[in-house]
C-alpha cells in the first residue's frame, strides 16, 4: 500500500503535439494499463470528488482511490491524496469481471470509515485503456504521455507533469508550451478522465 500527495498539471493535446513530445525526449517506460472505474448508482464518490479504480497491467494490478487533499500545499495545479493497494493480476481480472464487489485493504478501510452505508453499492460503471509513456523531460522532470481509448472507440491524448515542486511544474509547462506550440485553456486543462470515460460509454 502507498499513500501520497499528487500534484500535477494535466493538459489534453492534439495528436500532432502529443507525437512531437513523445519523439522529443528519452523514454523511461512504455506500457499499457486497463482502467476500471467504480461508483454507486447515485454517484456518491463523484459527489465527494473521489475517484475509485482498478488498474490492470501486463503482470500485476492495483486498486487506487484519489481523495481531495484537505490541506493542499498549493492552489494552481490539480492536487489529491492517492491511496493504492496492490492486487494480483488474476485477482484483479476476477474482481472486474464481477462488476460488483467489496473493496478490501486500505481503500476498504477508507470506505468503511466514510461511506459505510454505501460501500455495498459500488459497481463498475465504465472503463478506459491507456498507453502510458514516462519520459525524462526538461530539467530532469518526469513527463507522462497518455493515449487513452474509451468504450465507444473515442481516443484522446494527454500530458501530465507530476512533481512535488509546483514551481518546477510551472517552469516545465511553460517551456513545453513554447517549444511545442500549445497552450493550457479551461477546455483542455485538468479534465477528469473518469468523466471522459463516462461520456464515451457505449
Amino acid at each position: 500500500m502507498s499513500k501520497n500527495r499528487e500534484i500535477e498539471a494535466k493538459t489534453l493535446l492534439q495528436k500532432k503535439v502529443y507525437d512531437e513530445i513523445v519523439n522529443g525526449f528519452p523514454i523511461k517506460s512504455d506500457f499499457i494499463q486497463e482502467n476500471y472505474y467504480f461508483d454507486t448508482p447515485d454517484d456518491v464518490l463523484n459527489n465527494h470528488r473521489i475517484s475509485l479504480r482498478i488498474r490492470i497491467y501486463s503482470d500485476h494490478a492495483e486498486q487506487t482511490m484519489k481523495v481531495p487533499d484537505l490541506n493542499p500545499v498549493q492552489k494552481k495545479f490539480h492536487e489529491v491524496i492517492e491511496i493504492n493497494d496492490n492486487l494480483a493480476y488474476d485477482q484483479a481480472k476476477k474482481l472486474v469481471s464481477q462488476k460488483h464487489f467489496l473493496f478490501h485493504g486500505n481503500i476498504g478501510q477508507y470506505l468503511n470509515e466514510n461511506f459505510a452505508t454505501k460501500k455495498n453499492e459500488l459497481s463498475l460503471f465504465t472503463w478506459s485503456k491507456t498507453r502510458r509513456i514516462l519520459m525524462n523531460g526538461p530539467k530532469n522532470c518526469e513527463l507522462t504521455l497518455d493515449a487513452t481509448s474509451y468504450p465507444d472507440g473515442y481516443q484522446d491524448f494527454e500530458l501530465e507533469i507530476e512533481n512535488t515542486n509546483p514551481s518546477l511544474i510551472k517552469e516545465v509547462q511553460k517551456q513545453l508550451e513554447q517549444d511545442y506550440g500549445f497552450k493550457q485553456t479551461a477546455a483542455n486543462t485538468n479534465q477528469n478522465k473518469i468523466a471522459r470515460a463516462s461520456a464515451h460509454r457505449k
